[in-house]
């Protein structure tokens, strides 16, 4: 009679994820900006949204590499009341590939966000005490601690990570070794 009662309770709690609330998708952008947005389709919605605090040009940047730019805004620098504060848009051959969206903290708490995002999207793929992450095959967007949504093209990032050619230092190396011997 035990061995049926367990075997119903693990039959519904493999269900369970099926039935959840907030199974969406998960989303590539906020604010009216998504991945794959070129740099001045960003701008222009960046423009447009005044949440964010952009200054035009100014605030867009040429980091090192080939074909890479940089967008920081700063809503509270920009006196705007807004529930951000710093946020960056990095951009690889023209186009929008790796979202930061940074919360004021004095104004959210991360607990909510976090429920929010539950509720839309699910429960987050991994969990940890740093972040929380959702993932698809085309987008992963984590909650990172203190306060920081990051959308990432999945397809840009991992052609980017796997051109990276840099070797792995002494330190990362002995690290590894530690950890295998764990």
């Amino acid at each position: 009679m035990k061995k049926r009662y367990a075997a119903l309770l693990c039959a519904l709690l493999l269900a369970f994820p099926f039935f959840a609330e907030g199974t969406g998708p998960v989303p590539d952008g906020y604010g009216g900006i998504q991945l794959g947005m070129t740099l001045d389709e960003v701008k222009s919605r960046l423009l447009q949204n005044r949440e964010f605090g952009y200054n035009g040009d100014r605030d867009v940047s040429l980091l090192p590499g080939e074909n890479r730019v940089l967008i920081e805004t700063d809503a509270a620098a920009g006196h705007v009341n807004s529930f951000l504060s710093r946020c960056y848009f990095q951009f690889y051959n023209s186009k929008l590939y790796i979202m930061i969206i940074n919360m004021n903290t004095d104004r959210i708490d991360h607990y909510s966000v976090f429920d929010t995002l539950c509720k839309k999207y699910g429960d987050p793929s991994s969990l940890s005490p740093e972040k929380s992450v959702w993932k698809s095959s085309s987008v992963t967007m984590s909650l990172e601690r203190p306060l920081s949504l990051k959308y990432v093209d999945n397809a840009v990032f991992n052609e980017l990570n796997s051109a990276s050619l840099v070797p792995k230092s002494g330190t990362e190396i002995t690290r590894d070794m530690f950890l295998e011997g764990l």
